[in-house]
């Protein structure tokens, strides 16, 4: 296969810049909102506050009278595309009078948005429904990220992939109905007020696959151990090997094969067999990215995700390492890519934590008609304020609660990677064996806490290291360059210095030897030549 290079010396840059401008408006001349207009619902935007109490003394608020219209409503334009990917979050104020209703709706509001500049806008529209109470000031978020939502044409794309949506409707105790409608809002929000810049820059751990046979045991484990009573979980009904004929590297890739075949271990005897992997490198942030061509048919079940550390599963490499004090679902589970065979053309990802796990409600997803034909770049970048999810850089999913706690949150502590194909009880008949091909894993953080000295910046561009990744010689190209280095010093990528050596030089290369005692991990090779002080980065595997 055609190999995607990886150039180690040039730093790689992820980032997401997002010029952002508010819509808000306090009904009190602290708008951003041009107009407001009502369609079958009287509408008055200045409105004296009838109910100064609880969460919300301002002195004026919007007044929303549905008088019995079938499809009441107000709404504004945006007069811009929402870029729901990095900000799909909405809010308002609301108070709902029981005085002011007829008729037995359900008590909720919906926001809605669509596409204002058609002829038919209602034929675009998304929207979120939320339950609220009565006689109450209320504070109501819709996350088109984070929420159900409901697409009126069922073959739209999820909100967050579209960029065609620029009108925001308002609709209290839905629609088609002569029921009338009493409410008040206020303080209108939509959060893309804060600019977002996040560059993750540094390759911190990365699996090239550049080697033949077995799998590199310093960075994977094999977990074969059956849970108690003899099966996986979800009902599948494979066992996970250590066979070389369910995982191997060859070609440039990871192959991990589903197979059919009658295989007996633990003393359990099962058809179908296959790999399940755990990376020993656990991290916290950063971004994480597989590029992988996947399996097909009914009934397999490939997926490349991630669990806390301190799981408490029986037989996962981190518990057999003393760190397995925490159950499932409380350490956290993002799932970065599954794709079901019985949904070919789909792959989803979603998290699981204890307040939402199983049929968890917090996922999304996209259409890849050449998932198992052609290789995708499968990504999670994650922060501590959300989890953002995409296939060759379309976002589909974002997860980013309001309330971040133990429930909803088990995101803050370390994690691991998990890489494997399930196989499910639905397996078709004539299916033999699938692969799912991986060309790497790799994993990037953020360097803007690295604490080299100002003096040890890189003086020369395009200095070379090789082979990068290392395992205990390094070479750096120094052509061009007069003089030799008398001293090179080797620092962690925080700063810490970890030796300091004398470098053979030969042929134009400096050899730095003796670096299989370094852990795993990236690395910063500092020296002096020509008056200046030269720096290259480099990985340790």
């Amino acid at each position: 296969m055609l190999k995607t290079t990886l150039a180690i010396a040039s730093l790689c840059l992820f980032t997401h810049h997002a010029q952002a401008q508010s819509l808000e408006d306090d009904f009190e001349g602290n708008s951003t909102i041009n107009s407001w207009f009502g369609d079958d619902c009287n509408l008055n935007t200045s409105l004296s506050n009838p109910v100064s109490q609880g969460i919300n003394t301002s002195n004026t608020v919007l007044e929303y009278h549905d008088i019995g219209g079938s499809y009441a409503n107000v709404r504004f334009d945006a007069g811009r595309n929402f870029d729901l990917a990095n900000y799909s979050t909405f809010s308002f104020k609301i108070y709902i009078p029981s005085s002011g209703l007829t008729g037995n709706q359900n008590n909720q509001v919906s926001l809605k948005l669509q596409d204002g500049n058609l002829g038919s806008p209602w034929s675009t529209q998304t929207e979120i429904i939320k339950n609220v109470s009565l006689d109450q000031w209320q504070t109501v978020s819709f996350d088109f990220a984070a929420d159900p939502y409901i697409n009126l044409d069922p073959n739209s794309a999820n909100p967050l992939q579209r960029s065609d949506l620029n009108r925001v409707l308002i609709q209290v105790n839905g629609e088609n109905n002569s029921d009338e409608v009493l409410a008040y809002i206020d303080d209108f929000f939509y959060y893309d007020t804060v600019q977002t810049v996040i560059s993750f820059d540094q390759l911190i751990w990365a699996d090239e696959f550049n080697y033949t046979g077995a799998i590199d045991s310093s960075k994977w484990f094999h977990q074969t151990k059956l849970p108690a009573g003899g099966s996986w979980y979800n009902g599948e009904i494979q066992h996970y090997t250590d066979e070389l004929t369910n995982s191997s590297v060859t070609n440039g890739e990871l192959k991990i094969l589903a197979k059919k075949e009658t295989y007996t271990d633990q003393g359990v005897t099962k058809q179908y067999t296959s790999a399940r992997l755990n990376s020993k490198f656990a991290f916290k942030y950063g971004r994480i990215e597989v590029r992988a061509k996947l399996p097909m048919g009914a009934g397999t079940w490939p997926a490349i995700w991630t669990l806390g550390k301190n799981i408490s599963e029986d037989g996962a490499y981190w518990q057999t390492q003393g760190f397995g004090n925490t159950p499932w679902p409380a350490c956290g589970e993002m799932d970065i890519m599954e794709h079901w065979g019985t949904n070919q053309n789909y792959v989803s990802s979603a998290t699981h934590t204890p307040s939402s796990f199983g049929g968890t409600i917090n996922h999304g997803g996209q259409v890849i008609p050449t998932a198992s034909s052609d290789y995708h770049v499968y990504a999670l970048e994650w922060t501590n304020e959300k989890l953002v999810f995409s296939v060759d850089s379309v976002t589909h999913f974002v997860y980013n609660p309001p309330i971040k706690d133990a429930a909803t949150w088990p995101f803050d502590d370390e994690q691991y990677i998990l890489l494997n194909i399930a196989i499910e009880p639905g397996i078709v008949g004539s299916f033999t064996e699938s692969a799912m091909d991986i060309d790497y894993v790799r994993v990037y953080q953020q360097s803007s806490n690295v604490s080299i000295k100002e003096e040890t910046k890189i003086s020369k561009p395009g200095l070379k290291a090789f082979p990068n990744p290392v395992i205990n010689e390094l070479n750096i190209d120094i052509s061009g360059m007069t003089g030799e280095p008398e001293t090179l010093s080797i620092f962690s990528i925080d700063g810490q210095k970890i030796k300091t050596l004398k470098p053979l030089v030969s042929n134009q290369q400096i050899q730095v030897t003796n670096l299989d005692s370094l852990a795993p991990g990236a690395y910063l090779a500092i020296f002096e030549m020509e008056g200046q002080k030269q720096e290259v980065k480099f990985i340790k595997n």
